[in-house]
């Protein structure tokens, strides 16, 4: 069974700045449980067919101008029967406050009421971006992750291996730490998985025979960063000589985390190799992976060996993609 999660309503009036018109009495209890909003038009028309009230409800420039039209008995009828229903939150947006009415019958219904001063659709944008987030299905993996070159690789491997020092050095090398031993990955689109540290381990790091150390107070703030995508995961795992590794890149794997399949390679680990090197060199080619280009597939091409390259492949990455949280 799936986890449903929830944001309590203090949360989202401290997100995203929200002025409080009407709030009903144990405002702590009240728990947002649909990442979905809803404009109520046709509920103020009286259609109440697929209604949630567990949506937040936005009222904008078009639903206000409809109320205008209306005697106030019959804005009076309007808002009792839309207020009935219960809704989990009511937000009037570009800073018009709530009409005499409306805030009677919140208060006679117990249905919070708020104003702000966005657009609808820019604010309706923020709230989807917010609520996609809070709620979204999770997990939690034993590992390290860190931003190369703008691409989130996920390094994944047993305790010693040498996840928390490649992660060091990586960060030597300009790059940034988003966690380590413990990673809360999310899946907050269809297409995106983010991954962010427990707030009570942030910025800290193991290194065995030093201790515990703080990224963020030795390297700077530079160094560390809060959450980001997963692009790539890499398994580290020591070398074993009976083990065949990929020495091509021809075939793509990948792992599925949350519904999602994630490119993935496997790195065997031994004295010598210089894991921070390798990262950063995975990290580009994963990019240019998604722009569309495979240098084996090229070197195959240049051999004359054409017909060895796998026919189906990944569509490149469209430039917007790039923004994509």
């Amino acid at each position: 069974m799936s986890i449903q999660f929830t944001v309590p309503l203090t949360k989202l009036i401290s997100a995203m700045k929200l002025e409080v018109a009407y709030m009903p009495p144990k405002e702590e209890e009240i728990l947002i449980s649909s990442a979905d909003i809803n404009r109520p038009g046709l509920q103020l028309a009286g259609f109440f067919d697929y209604f949630d009230n567990q949506r937040v409800q936005l009222i904008g420039k078009s639903e206000l101008a409809y109320l205008s039209q209306l005697t106030p008995e019959q804005e009076e009828q309007v808002m009792e029967q839309f207020m009935a229903a219960k809704p989990v939150a009511v937000i009037q947006t570009r800073g018009n406050l709530p009409s005499p009415i409306a805030m009677e019958k919140a208060k006679k219904y117990g249905v919070p009421l708020f104003t702000t001063p966005a657009t609808t659709t820019s604010f309706s944008a923020s709230l989807t971006a917010f609520l996609n987030v809070e709620m979204a299905p999770r997990i939690t993996r034993h590992g390290v992750l860190v931003e190369v070159y703008g691409e989130g690789v996920l390094l994944l491997g047993d305790s010693g291996v040498g996840k928390s020092e490649a992660a060091i050095e990586l960060v030597k090398r300009g790059h940034r730490l988003i966690a380590d031993d413990a990673v809360e990955i999310r899946r907050v689109s269809d297409k995106t998985l983010v991954g962010s540290s427990p707030a009570n381990i942030r910025h800290f790091l193991e290194l065995r025979g030093i201790g515990i150390i703080n990224v963020r107070r030795i390297f700077g703030i530079g160094a560390v960063k809060v959450t980001g995508r997963i692009d790539m995961l890499m398994n580290l795992e020591i070398w074993s000589q009976t083990k065949i590794y990929d020495r091509m890149g021809m075939e793509e794997e990948t792992t599925d985390i949350l519904g999602l399949s994630i490119p993935s390679i496997t790195i065997p680990v031994k004295p010598g190799r210089n894991l921070a090197m390798i990262i950063e060199v995975a990290a580009m080619n994963n990019r240019q992976k998604k722009l569309g280009y495979n240098a084996a597939h090229e070197l195959l091409a240049r051999l004359g060996m054409a017909e060895d390259i796998p026919r189906v492949q990944h569509p490149p990455v469209t430039d917007y993609e790039e923004f994509y949280y």
